[in-house]
């Protein structure tokens, strides 16, 4: 497995599978892997020549910046799940690497990012948009993996790319529980063991609950501090805190 800290050195190994006609998917993440950033890795394997993780963490996508200290990151961990996965090529490229300009230029979206957790996050969105527009032009790849528990950011992701024509398939891949049914996250690990014994109850009612109202009432008795939970759609969305930790899930209805 190759590792690519600039710009510039993935461009002339780019050039080389392009020139080859070989199909690249990516996935990004922030790193601190887990069994669900494994499975897009195994999908991109199954389905492309070439599968490059990036492991970048993102500052301007966090709306506290103790949050952004306390990410937790293993990189160790992370190399040898990637190895296993058959991933070809990881791109870790520093913040003054991906912020040349610091944060002059941004992307923004201005209905579906003001909702859910951006209602809850001011600016998070934009700062997901921006780095991913920045990966997916850096990249070139044809196809890139996301997660359907990040069900908000993968729709605006989506979106972005349709707005500006970019050549990469959004790829949807379902969202990878713990046997419990807690969706599987990077924050998870921070979590206490009493939290963490609590946590399942949050998909268990999100899935269970006849009505939002009556979802955000069973979690608030149970401790959860509610951010929100709402019915859109074909969806039921959440977000709650235990301790520290932020958990989001969604659910189809």
């Amino acid at each position: 497995m190759k590792t690519v800290q600039t710009v510039a050195e993935w461009r002339q190994l780019h050039a080389t599978y392009h020139a080859a006609g070989k199909s690249i998917g990516l996935v990004p993440t922030m790193g601190a892997l887990h069994a669900g950033h494994v499975s897009l890795c195994e999908k991109a394997r199954r389905e492309c020549d070439v599968v490059v993780v990036t492991l970048f963490v993102n500052p301007t996508q966090f709306d506290e910046s103790t949050d952004f200290e306390n990410y937790p990151r293993t990189d160790e961990a992370d190399r040898e799940k990637m190895t296993t996965a058959g991933v070809d090529l990881v791109f870790v490229p520093s913040v003054a690497e991906m912020y040349p300009s610091g944060s002059d230029y941004t992307v923004q979206e201005n209905e579906l990012s003001r909702d859910l957790c951006g209602a809850h996050r001011l600016g998070h969105f934009t700062g997901v948009l921006t780095v991913v527009m920045k990966l997916l032009q850096i990249i070139g790849a044809d196809r890139a993996y996301f997660g359907e528990k990040d069900y908000q950011q993968l729709q605006l992701i989506r979106g972005m790319t349709k707005a500006f024509f970019l050549d990469t398939e959004i790829v949807p891949c379902p969202t990878i529980r713990e046997s419990d049914g807690l969706a599987m996250s990077s924050r998870n690990v921070r979590l206490s063991s009493e939290e963490r014994a609590l946590a399942p109850q949050f998909y268990a009612i999100l899935k269970s609950a006849p009505d939002a109202a009556m979802a955000e009432q069973q979690l608030r008795a149970l401790g959860f501090v509610v951010d929100y939970i709402e019915d859109k759609t074909d969806r039921r969305f959440g977000a709650v805190r235990l301790g520290s930790t932020r958990l989001i899930d969604n659910v189809s209805r």
